[in-house]
């Protein structure tokens, strides 16, 4: 008989065991209807799971994150049982639930096409209408190994077999399907609705090693209505059109090849762009008393062992021997070379605190699998900086980073951003007494700021907690880039001191800092966000002057002369083609703003001016279009 208390603290008394679905009934028959789940003294339950004691329940609907999630993962079920029916020779292996959607890794000779997942996804659809009961059952690890394997599914038997032999483990059970999985699920297929839909197929090793098997993941999202599938396959359509690795061609920006994966072959106009971003954050940090500094690309294995990051972070390290038996490696990261410069001489606490940047060049082995264009690198720059201080300024320091990255942000044309703060991990060095401190310093900067923010637990970095600054761009998705850390632990490690007050030795605290983070990244993010569709004072190339006919060749080359004397990036075309065409492949390449000049434009010493986007044509003087394209610029108003 259990008693029921609610959350909003009322409390229901029934007669016998319950499950979450009969307390979504009495609550009401629209709860009923959209609730997934029950989470029960704060554990996720079946709806049909047997409540028999008294519990703090709460009743969990399909358009709360966790029912998102929960869909999601019957979808990745749903899709596995119609792949089985379709080819019942495929084995399943693992299909979790991830952001905006779903995929399940399958076993199978023959290669899945796009005209097998139209056919899965019919198949899938019809696995809902069924409205098959979906049934959780307690197994025996051994009992379920051996079920397994009997039916073939050696990946699975696999998988149980690595569960430890005293533990019980459930299954669930759909139609004539069952599959591993901890749960819960949805009552039943129906509850799943049809707002799903199948996107691709992919290779994945088995269990993430290289040196397995060769999996086909198929890849799906899922929403809680047909509304936000919809909404979510035209941000899909969107980000194709925007990926920075199409534009970086159209615009001759960059290139990828093989013999150099993961990173970039910087084009002229792209190197450009990549030294606008540089001189734009050299300007910031100069202003805000940061001193630049440049360190050492590879370093002596044993200082990154000094550090902590070679047990933290060793597998994804490029490491090399010399000739003479010295280990090194290329640099992760920046932090231990800038302890070592913050080291020479004697720093007195009435220096601190001391703010070291670095756009330091930085490699990390990522799998060939996951790299992606810039968003995903091996080779990248970090707009680095080390802030070194005492105790009692961390919180002010904190604040001044805070205020300088949101500023920056904005600047780009990013207004919706997301702060997190991520405490320790699992996996880290130091004394919990340590992070303690460092946690209650940066959350006391968060509250004296007034910056809201959201947790994001055990995702801090192995040395210290941190907040993470996330981006929300033009169609809706979200990119981490800048990040805040306070570190009470490297500087000891690697022999950091300053002199105090007292005339003793104190170790400082270390900031690390990063706003951009990787520059190739934020630049990849940057142009999908815009479109390529740059702000003016940012374009590679601000200005293409274009030569109506041949008797304007002069006046353009003088016009550009001009442009260039007012520090406007500019280039001619006295190409002998229609206008038309050059405005139209100018505008492809997405050059913010065109001048055309003929022979009227030539006499009246004027230009016509085309913007990025607009179809509209507006004729000025040339020192009145100069005056306003360099106001614009130095004000960095955006173009169009």
């Amino acid at each position: 008989m259990p008693n029921i208390t609610l959350p909003d603290a009322s409390k229901r008394h029934f007669e016998a065991a319950t499950s979450g679905s009969e307390i979504a009934a009495s609550i009401s028959k629209s709860l009923l209807r959209n609730a997934v789940a029950a989470r029960v003294d704060g554990a996720l339950w079946d709806l049909t799971r047997k409540i028999e004691t008294d519990a703090v329940v709460e009743i969990v609907t399909r358009e709360s994150d966790e029912g998102l999630e929960l869909l999601r993962h019957d979808a990745a079920h749903v899709l596995a049982e119609a792949v089985k029916e379709l080819w019942p020779a495929t084995q399943v292996t693992i299909g979790p639930a991830i952001d905006n959607g779903f995929y399940y890794d399958f076993a199978r000779d023959e290669a899945f096409t796009e005209a097998d997942l139209e056919t899965i996804e019919t198949r899938m659809k019809e696995i809902v209408d069924r409205d098959e009961v979906i049934e959780r059952e307690v197994w025996e690890r051994d009992e379920a190994a051996a079920f397994f394997r009997s039916i073939g599914e050696e990946y699975k038997a696999e998988i149980i077999e690595s569960i430890p032999s005293d533990e019980d483990l459930t299954l669930y059970r759909q139609g004539e399907f069952i599959d591993l999985c901890r749960g819960p699920h949805l009552p039943s297929t129906g509850k799943l609705g049809k707002a799903f839909k199948l996107t691709h197929v992919s290779g994945a090793y088995w269990r993430g090693d290289s040196n397995n098997e060769m999996l086909q993941r198929i890849y799906g999202t899922a929403w809680s209505n047909d509304k936000q599938l919809r909404q979510y396959l035209h941000m899909l359509e969107e980000a194709e059109k925007r990926d920075h690795r199409r534009l970086g061609r159209t615009m001759d920006l960059f290139h990828f090849q093989e013999e150099a994966p993961g990173a970039v072959f910087w084009h002229p106009k792209g190197w450009n762009l990549f030294q606008n971003l540089i001189g734009f954050m050299r300007d910031q940090q100069n202003a805000a008393g940061y001193q630049e500094i440049n360190t050492p690309e590879v370093m002596a294995r044993s200082l990154w062992e000094a550090s902590g990051h070679w047990e933290s972070f060793g597998d994804s390290m490029f490491t090399t021997e010399t000739v003479d038996g010295r280990h090194f490696a290329i640099k992760p990261m920046n932090c231990p070379g800038h302890v070592q410069v913050f080291k020479q001489g004697i720093t007195s606490y009435r220096e601190l605190p001391v703010r070291l940047a670095e756009f330091g060049k930085c490699h990390r082995y990522e799998p060939s699998g996951a790299l992606h264009g810039m968003m995903r690198v091996r080779a990248f720059t970090q707009d680095d900086a080390h802030i070194f201080c005492t105790a009692e300024q961390i919180t002010e320091e904190s604040i001044a980073v805070c205020d300088l990255i949101l500023g920056i942000y904005r600047d780009f044309g990013f207004d919706d951003i997301r702060i997190k703060f991520a405490d320790r991990p699992e996996l880290r060095v130091g004394e919990d007494a340590v992070w303690d401190q460092a946690e209650a310093a940066l959350l006391e900067a968060l509250e004296v700021a007034g910056l809201e923010y959201t947790h994001n637990p055990g995702e801090g970095a192995f040395y210290g907690p941190k907040l993470e600054f996330v981006l929300r761009d033009a169609i809706g998705r979200d990119w981490q880039c800048g990040t805040l850390q306070v570190d009470l632990n490297m500087p000891g490690r690697l022999g950091a001191t300053y002199i105090g007050e007292d005339g003793n030795k104190h170790l400082p605290v270390m900031l690390h800092r990063a706003i951009f983070g990787s520059l190739e990244r934020f630049m990849g993010i940057l142009i999908e966000h815009h479109a390529g569709n740059l702000p003016l004072w940012l374009a590679p190339l601000q200005v293409k002057v274009l030569t109506i006919t041949s008797d304007a060749d002069g006046y353009a080359e003088e016009i550009a002369g001009a442009l260039h004397a007012a520090g406007i990036r500019a280039e001619t075309d006295l190409r002998n083609e229609k206008i038309s065409y050059k405005v139209r492949e100018h505008s492809v390449a997405k050059i913010p703003v065109q001048f055309a000049v003929g022979q009227r434009e030539l006499e009246n010493r004027s230009v016509a001016i085309r913007r990025l986007g607009s179809k509209k044509q507006q004729v000025l003087p040339l020192d009145e279009a100069i005056i306003a394209l360099t106001s614009e610029i130095e004000t960095r108003g955006a173009s169009g």
